[in-house]
């Protein structure tokens, strides 16, 4: 006897709303107050697989929510860099600005790929449109890589060609206002990124990181020309891109595995570990999960006895799907297909 059993285009299970099944007495206490909150920017809690997972849509509004605001923030970064960029000349800033830039470009196709998911899926996509999200991931690693080819640049062009440069006080004060206005941003993308499982938007936010710490070497590029080290400023422009090709490689091969429909292990081992607790499996089987955006999709075989109806076969394997909707972090589709307990014993049904 074989039954599949998959989400019957339920509207309640892409929808499905995890967070009214118990913590239980070990959940975790979020601290109070102005440090508190600062502390959860800066060390997030973790969830574990038990506790509580935004739906599709709530993730969707999340991450377009993240965007937006990274948006806003790194503009603003950029225009108040641009005008000490114009009073001083620097080359470091310059590379910066650019960099902070097209940080802030990457929102673009991260806000439509977060838009796009929210379509529901039809006769041509049948899976939806999240993979639009992986795709923003690679407009993320380009504008990473021209980045870096222009910070490069310029930065040796500066060595070659130098030239003096003015309103150090002020070179000082944008590279750290960079500091702070990408740290923050980072800080918010990658907590989001990592809360709703968006492998693009934790990318975008290790690339703000990096647009951080550079913009705080062209405030040591700036105490290093004020020093009488003329040759710091162009110099620390350089370093800034080796760091950003640094950040291309990790955030690449982020991006890649999402493409490549890979999975950390730890997740598919959890998915078998859950349908094998439900009542009335004997067995589990071959596992697949893979994620389609942020939101993960499963497909696992369970083994039953061989003296289960069709009926009682279902009824196993809803069990299974139900719990590991409830149990899994960012699962929101599961396909169990249930074979008869001779198919492990003896010869698999599906051997002619």
């Amino acid at each position: 006897m074989n039954v599949d059993t998959n989400d019957h285009n339920h509207n309640h299970d892409r929808d499905h709303d995890h967070r009214d099944h118990d913590h239980g007495s070990d959940g975790h206490k979020h601290r109070a107050g102005f440090l508190g909150a600062v502390g959860e920017i800066f060390h997030p809690h973790s969830h574990d697989s038990a506790d509580s997972v935004d739906s599709a849509l709530e993730s969707d509004a999340r991450g377009i929510r993240a965007v937006k605001i990274a948006f806003g923030a790194l503009m603003l970064t950029t225009l108040l860099q641009l005008a000490v960029l114009v009073a001083t000349g620097s080359v470091a800033l310059l590379a910066d600005t650019i960099h902070n830039f097209s940080d802030a470009l990457t929102a673009v196709p991260l806000f439509i790929a977060f838009r796009l998911a929210r379509r529901p899926p039809n006769r041509r996509y049948t899976y939806g449109y999240r993979r639009a999200e992986d795709l923003a991931g690679i407009f993320v690693i380009a504008m990473i890589t021209i980045s870096a080819v222009i910070a490069g640049w310029e930065a040796i062009d500066r060595l070659i060609h130098p030239r003096p440069l003015t309103n150090i006080g002020w070179l000082f004060a944008a590279g750290v206002i960079g500091f702070a206005g990408n740290e923050v941003v980072a800080l918010y993308r990658i907590r989001v990124g990592t809360d709703i499982g968006s492998a693009a938007l934790v990318a975008d936010g290790h690339h703000a990181r990096t647009d951080g710490f550079t913009s705080l070497a062209v405030a040591l590029g700036a105490i290093g020309v004020w020093l009488g080290f003329d040759r710091a400023d162009p110099l620390v422009g350089l370093a800034i891109s080796v760091a950003i090709f640094a950040v291309l490689r990790g955030a690449a091969v982020q991006v890649f595995h999402r493409l490549m429909d890979a999975v950390d292990p730890e997740i598919t081992d959890h998915v078998a570990q859950v349908a094998g607790r439900a009542p009335g499996v004997v067995g589990v089987g071959w596992t697949q999960v893979r994620w389609i955006g942020h939101r993960l999709t499963a497909n696992i075989t369970i083994t039953v006895p061989a003296d289960l109806t069709v009926a009682g076969g279902h009824e196993v394997a809803e069990s299974v799907r139900h719990a590991l909707l409830r149990e899994v972090r960012h699962l929101d589709t599961v396909d169990v297909h249930v074979d008869p307990l001779e198919a492990a014993t003896d010869a698999s049904p599906h051997a002619h």
